[in-house]
């Protein structure tokens, strides 16, 4: 079993921080490329940042500049710290993990989401 923990989301107003967390536990082999994404009241799951096991990133136009992606392999979680908010950054954000497993494989794994809130 392989668990994604999403943390770190709540209510801020518009050009303050947060810092989103992703933990994985349970039995597998490697984490590979996670990537974090939103998803708005009324509309689509959209890629905001995502980082390859050897640290590349990958950031949505909306957000570069602002948010930056980091991976601690020894701890098995990746953060998302947010910087300068804006109201329009308010969704649900979740955790994506492409993740390989002895006898399973690599497959792709969800968090159960955190919610951020950019509002005064």
């Amino acid at each position: 079993q392989v668990q994604l923990v999403e943390s770190g989301g709540g209510l801020v107003q518009p050009g303050g921080s947060l810092r989103l967390s992703c933990a994985a536990s349970g039995s597998f082999g490697s984490i590979n490329t996670v990537g974090w994404y939103r998803q708005a009241p009324g509309k689509e799951r959209e890629l905001v940042a995502r980082i390859t096991s050897g640290g590349s990133t990958d950031y949505a136009d909306s957000v570069k500049g602002r948010f930056t992606i980091s991976r601690d392999n020894a701890k098995n979680t990746v953060f998302l710290q947010m910087n300068s908010l804006k109201p329009e950054d308010t969704a649900i954000y979740y955790c994506n993990a492409n993740i390989w497993r002895f006898g399973v494989g690599t497959r792709d794994y969800w968090g159960q989401g955190t919610q951020v809130t950019v509002s005064s």
